[in-house]
């Protein structure tokens, strides 16, 4: 069918976030690993891409986000979003805001907003300023981020150097008075020549009013949350069949590997709770990768019954990460575990593992292409933005969740495992 919303993701677990958000509606949602090489068919009511360009030169990530909202024109669709970060990842290049211009340049819009609240998950955004639980951003655990430390809250001063047009703030007292007054102050900013517009959000309520306000823009761009309540506002008003069409889980064998190269607070806490559990665990040391290869992990693997979902991981505190980025270069070391966890992966699926709970968007990415999966159904939620999700790789069946590192409870390895059955 004509594709109604189409999603762009700078990476894979934001993607399976953003469509685990879209699928509460019931209605099918389909993720793309990558810009699709054939063009639109069988397609759902809502399509994501996923792509790998939160760290790439910007140069690329505009290239090829570029190539996917071809791809999802193509497919139909005249409304889009462009996801990132709940925690607005990026450097003063970029990635966010060249990628936003480029869209709207293709568009033909001048106008889009920044919303990346997830409240949900603790994310909030008050007078521009992002705030992570209690904490505003520069102060959360994002400020020791490995690839994109976020020194500042504020993100109008964020964007701004992103940019080439100017950026302005709809702030939380206009979204409080409704989606008449939210559109009004939108209507107001452009006519005074401002193309980007962070809005403020932090209840699940101010993201209905921005959902509401803001549904008929060609683009819209933020955290997976303020899209949630899009797929009923379109139910209501018929741009959405309410018969569109569901998709059924598949049934898929128990056994699991887990693999976690994260190093987020959250992913350091869950993967010390799956520890606890008594559950078999191999740590991955860049350094050693570096002068020994994989061998030792993967012999390890081989060895285990994947019905106790053995875990490997690469997490490690901030002071542990600093020390192997400075012998080895952040890139090679994160390139080493990459691959390690994704060469793991591919193990594992020939060994008879069918489940795959993966930690870090990074992972996800390498993990994904390495079992060659370019399209995923979208499942039960796990937890607030993390679904199971079912696709093929290598002619099997097999279940892949894609979690973000902050996200989840700090059981979230135990709670993944219960909640599929």
């Amino acid at each position: 069918m004509t594709t109604v919303l189409g999603c762009i993701a700078d990476d894979f677990t934001g993607a399976t976030d953003l469509a685990g958000l879209l699928a509460r509606s019931g209605v099918q949602v389909s993720l793309r690993i990558g810009v699709p090489t054939e063009p639109p068919k069988d397609t759902g009511p809502f399509e994501v891409i996923a792509l790998k360009s939160r760290t790439a030169l910007v140069a690329e990530a505009v290239a090829e986000t570029r190539a996917a909202l071809a791809w999802l024109k193509a497919a139909g669709a005249q409304r889009f979003f462009w996801k990132y970060c709940s925690t607005f990842d990026s450097t003063a290049e970029g990635n966010i805001g060249p990628v936003a211009e480029a869209l709207m340049a293709d568009l033909g819009t001048d106008q889009t907003i920044y919303c990346p609240a997830f409240p949900e998950n603790g994310r909030a955004i008050f007078m521009g300023n992002l705030f992570v639980g209690q904490q505003p951003l520069a102060e959360s655990p994002m400020k020791d981020h490995p690839l994109t430390p976020m020194r500042d809250s504020n993100l109008m001063r964020l964007l701004a150097p992103q940019v080439t047009q100017a950026v302005g703030l709809a702030d939380r007292l206009t979204v409080a008075q409704g989606a008449e007054a939210l559109r009004a102050k939108l209507e107001a900013l452009r006519a005074q020549g401002t193309a980007h517009v962070v809005v403020d959000a932090v209840a699940n309520a101010d993201l209905e009013i921005i959902a509401q306000a803001c549904r008929n823009m060609p683009l819209m761009t933020g955290g997976s949350a303020v899209a949630m309540p899009l797929p009923d506002l379109y139910l209501a008003d018929g741009t959405l069949s309410a018969d569109a069409p569901k998709v059924p889980a598949p049934q898929v064998a128990a056994d699991t590997v887990i693999l976690s190269g994260s190093c987020s607070a959250m992913t350091n806490a869950q993967v010390a709770a799956y520890l606890a559990t008594g559950a078999p665990a191999y740590q991955l040391d860049p350094l050693s990768l570096a002068q020994t290869g994989s061998a030792d992990v993967l012999a390890w693997l081989a060895a285990q019954d994947l019905t106790a979902a053995p875990l490997i991981y690469a997490t490690a505190d901030p002071d542990s990460v600093k020390a192997a980025q400075a012998q080895l270069g952040v890139a090679e070391a994160g390139a080493l575990i990459e691959k390690t966890l994704a060469d793991c992966a591919v193990a594992a699926r020939d060994a008879g593992a069918r489940r795959f709970i993966v930690a870090g968007g990074e992972t996800s990415g390498a993990v994904t292409q390495a079992l060659d999966v370019t399209r995923l159904d979208i499942g039960v939620e796990i937890a607030a933005g993390v679904p199971w999700t079912f696709c093929t790789s290598a002619g099997q069946q097999i279940a892949l969740t894609l979690k973000s590192g902050n996200f989840g409870a700090e059981g979230f390895f135990d709670d993944a495992q219960k909640r599929l059955g």
